[in-house]
């Protein structure tokens, strides 16, 4: 058996710069260079590591949530910092309204919530549990 010190997750993304940029001034979260790549530390003190990969393909699951107590004013801050967040439709719609909020609280089925992407097209999600 190997002893653990600790863990931390960990994603890819195309252009490490452009995504620093994006969780630091967009998202707000205070991130540094390490290994390369860079890390941010969400507010439960986790740290998640972000490394380039130039042939880089993002998942088709969303790969972070952040919680928030006012998704309306998040989705307001997402959208005036340009980020679009009506990302499905169609098929996809997950019961969406013109912003991209699934009001899943009426339903008692799941959160609140709002995807949207990174500039690595990796999905990301705001919600209200």
């Amino acid at each position: 058996m190997i002893e653990i010190r600790d863990a931390f997750p960990g994603f890819a993304v195309r252009e490490v710069e452009a995504a620093l940029a994006f969780y630091r001034d967009v998202l707000g979260l205070e991130v540094g260079e390490a290994m390369g790549g860079f890390r941010f530390a969400l507010p439960s003190g986790q740290s998640v590591f972000v490394y380039g990969k130039p042939d880089h393909s993002p998942a088709p699951f969303t790969i972070l949530n952040f919680e928030v107590d006012d998704l309306d004013a998040a989705v307001d801050a997402l959208n005036a910092a340009g980020v679009v967040t009506k990302i499905y439709s169609g098929e996809q719609d997950y019961g969406t309204d013109e912003r991209g909020i699934a009001h899943g609280r009426e339903s008692g089925m799941s959160p609140d919530i709002c995807w949207f992407r990174d500039p690595s097209d990796n999905v990301l999600s705001v919600l209200r549990s």
